[in-house]
């Protein structure tokens, strides 16, 4: 099946395994939170046993370096995709209050960015993540 839109995870490429999937964890759980529809039915089996549902659609995971992450972060911005951002600082705080007090007080342009997650269109997206690789 084709989707309109596109999920994308981009990580830093020096994380450690597991800040990265942490990292993943953290992020699209905000795209969970906030975007209709993108998330579906509960899962049963066949005896019965309920499951929690999850994303509708693949979820692409991109690595990239310091630069990278930051140009796609700026072309997000510019076409109007809000992301989920996840800091170097982030790493050091042990609660959501933390973590946003720890973003809150960086100016855009100085944030450490180790990873970000958007659901975009998928035209949109491309335009994002263009030059990335995929996470091996």
């Amino acid at each position: 099946m084709q989707f309109d839109t596109k999920l994308a995870v981009i990580l830093r490429d020096d994380l450690a395994v597991w800040q990265k999937t942490n990292v993943t964890a953290f992020l699209v759980s905000g795209i969970a939170a906030t975007e209709p529809g993108v998330v579906g039915e509960p899962y049963r089996d066949g005896s019965g046993n309920e499951y929690l549902p999850m994303f509708v659609q693949p979820v692409l995971v991109y690595e990239a370096d310091a630069p990278a992450l930051r140009r796609a972060y700026e072309r997000a911005l510019s076409r109007g995709v809000q992301p989920a951002v996840y800091t170097r600082e982030l790493f050091e705080t042990n609660h959501d209050e933390a973590n946003r007090a720890a973003v809150a007080t960086v100016p855009a342009d100085q944030l450490d960015l180790v990873g970000l997650a958007f659901r975009a269109d998928r035209k949109v997206a491309d335009k994002i993540v263009d030059r990335l690789r995929f996470h091996p």
